[in-house]
């Protein structure tokens, strides 16, 4: 099964539709799959549904979606750096789905895993938790009775993904802060594209270093990386 494809607009070929679920990896910008979010950008499909922890800036990541308007609904934990993602919120043309960060996260490895709903603690009491069905568990100290809410498994029609080496089969190594939200968001995809750095020849990567086996990726790209720094700090010399 051929996996590695030249192009970003030739590994969606085919795949996308309006209205489709997409589970995007990255944490802030770092381990973005910019290169597949601007061909996102390009095939012009609209009325998406986004699973990410945050909407990326103006500009860049999945600001570039929010742009032009193809975002329909974000399913986020952060979404505080992104002015044009408040701008659509607030007048009602963007819809949000709040997630605590750990259980977006767990939401996706649940879908990749083949669990359709799990419970947790996490929201329950808050605005998180409204609506949603609630059990008691005996997990407290002494056995003391605790509430749990249930949470759905995210099964994305979509993840774009973005490692640092993949051999062509799809086994996936990421680099140190890029390895966050991109292992769940590939697992819980139903068809799984990965922009990676570098494609390595296979039997060269060290079993006990692969974070993400190729079972979970269907397509790879190559390709090159802006690697924006989201927030510049400096000092001045005489602080240094």
């Amino acid at each position: 099964m051929k996996k590695v494809f030249a192009t970003a607009d030739e590994a969606l070929d085919g795949i996308l539709h309006d209205g489709m679920l997409i589970a995007a990896g990255g944490f802030g910008l770092c381990g973005i799959p910019e290169l597949l979010i601007d061909a996102l950008v390009k095939s012009g499909v609209k009325d998406l549904t986004v699973a990410s922890n945050n909407a990326g800036v103006d500009g860049f990541g999945l600001g570039k979606l929010l742009e032009t308007k193809q975002i329909k609904k974000m399913m986020s934990s952060y979404v505080g750096e992104n002015a044009e993602f408040m701008r659509q919120y607030l007048a009602g043309e963007l819809e949000l789905e709040f997630n605590p960060q750990g259980t977006l996260a767990e939401r996706m490895r649940a879908g990749g895993s083949g669990i359709a709903g799990f419970y947790t603690k996490t929201g329950y009491g808050t605005q998180i938790g409204e609506g949603k069905e609630v059990k008691v568990f005996p997990t407290g100290p002494q056995g003391q009775p605790e509430h749990y809410i249930l949470e759905e498994g995210i099964f994305a029609d979509l993840a774009i993904v973005k490692a640092w080496k993949a051999d062509d089969t799809g086994n996936l190594v990421f680099r140190k802060t890029a390895r966050n939200f991109n292992p769940p968001a590939a697992m819980c995809g139903k068809i799984c594209v990965v922009e990676v750095e570098e494609i390595v020849p296979r039997g060269t990567l060290d079993p006990d270093h692969i974070h993400l086996p190729g079972i979970f990726v269907h397509r790879i790209i190559q390709g090159e990386h802006e690697k924006r720094i989201e927030k510049v700090t400096t000092r001045s010399r005489e602080d240094a």
